[in-house]
C-alpha cells in the first residue's frame, strides 16, 4: 500500500518537516553529484558499534538517518513523512517534533543493533525515524482517512487501518529477515518495528502526562468568596 494523501488539515505550515525533507534531498543529491561514499563515512555499522564502540561510532547513528542507498529509497521516506509528519509536528510543535523525530531514529537504530550487534554492513535511511512518526500519528488521529493505493485500486481508509496494516507487513517481513540480518543484508526492517512502537510508546506517554498536567488544579488563582476570618 502506498498512502497517496491524507485527508487531516493542520493549523500551521510545517517547517519542520519541510526542512527535514529537503535534507534528506539535498544530502542524496550531494552524495550522487560528487560520488563521495557517504554510506562507507558515516553510515552507523553495528559490528563496529559493539566491538570498537568510541564518539565516532556513535555520531553514525545519527548521520546514518539523513543517508540513503537509492533514490527509491529516498522518495519512499520523504514522501511517507511529507503524508504523516505535517500532523505529527502540528500537533507536538516543532522543537518537540524534531526531538520525537530524533529520538524515534535511535531508537529504530537500537532495535538493529540488538538484533543484529555483529552486522558488518551499515546502516543508513531515515525509514525509523519515520517509523515513529508514523507511531504517533496512529496515536493521535486514528480515525483520520487516509487515500491508498492498494494493489492497483485507490481506497480511502481509517489511518488505523492503513498503520496496522503497514505494521504488520514489517513485522512479518523482520521475522522472515532473521536469518539474515546478522550479515547486514536487506532492508532493515526491525528498525522500522523498534521505531514505530517507540513512537507509539512516546506519544502514548506524551498524552497522558498532558492530560494529568490539565487535571491539576491551578494554585495561582486565587479562590471566590469572602477571605477567612
Amino acid at each position: 500500500m502506498i498512502p497517496l494523501r491524507d485527508i487531516n488539515p493542520t493549523r500551521r505550515r510545517p517547517l519542520v518537516t519541510w526542512a527535514l525533507m529537503a535534507i534528506l534531498t539535498a544530502v542524496w543529491a550531494y552524495q550522487a553529484l560528487s560520488g563521495e561514499d557517504l554510506i562507507g563515512a558515516w553510515g552507523m555499522i553495528p559490528a563496529e558499534l559493539t566491538e570498537v564502540g568510541g564518539a565516532a561510532a556513535y555520531l553514525r547513528i545519527v548521520t546514518s538517518m539523513f543517508i540513503h542507498a537509492g533514490w527509491w529509497h529516498l522518495l519512499g521516506n520523504v514522501w511517507f513523512l511529507h503524508v504523516f509528519g505535517d500532523n505529527v509536528e502540528d500537533e507536538l510543535g516543532r522543537g518537540p517534533f524534531l526531538a520525537f523525530y530524533l529520538a524515534s531514529g535511535l531508537a529504530a537504530a537500537a532495535t538493529h543493533v540488538a538484533i543484529a550487534p555483529e552486522a558488518p554492513l551499515p546502516l543508513v535511511g531515515a525509514s525509523g525515524a519515520i517509523a515513529g512518526v508514523l507511531g504517533a500519528y496512529l496515536v493521535l488521529h486514528p480515525r483520520a482517512r487516509v487515500v491508498a493505493l492498494v494493489i492497483v485500486f485507490f481506497a480511502e481508509l481509517p489511518a488505523w487501518i492503513f498503520l496496522f496494516v503497514w505494521f504488520g507487513l514489517q513485522l512479518a517481513f523482520a521475522f522472515s529477515s532473521l536469518g539474515t540480518e546478522s550479515t547486514g543484508g536487506g532492508v532493515a526492517f526491525f528498525a522500522h518495528v523498534g521505531g514505530f512502537v517507540t513512537g507509539v510508546l512516546m506519544m502514548l506517554a506524551l498524552r497522558r502526562s498532558k492530560a494529568e498536567d490539565e487535571r491539576q488544579p491551578d494554585d495561582r488563582i486565587e479562590p471566590l468568596g469572602p477571605a477567612p476570618r
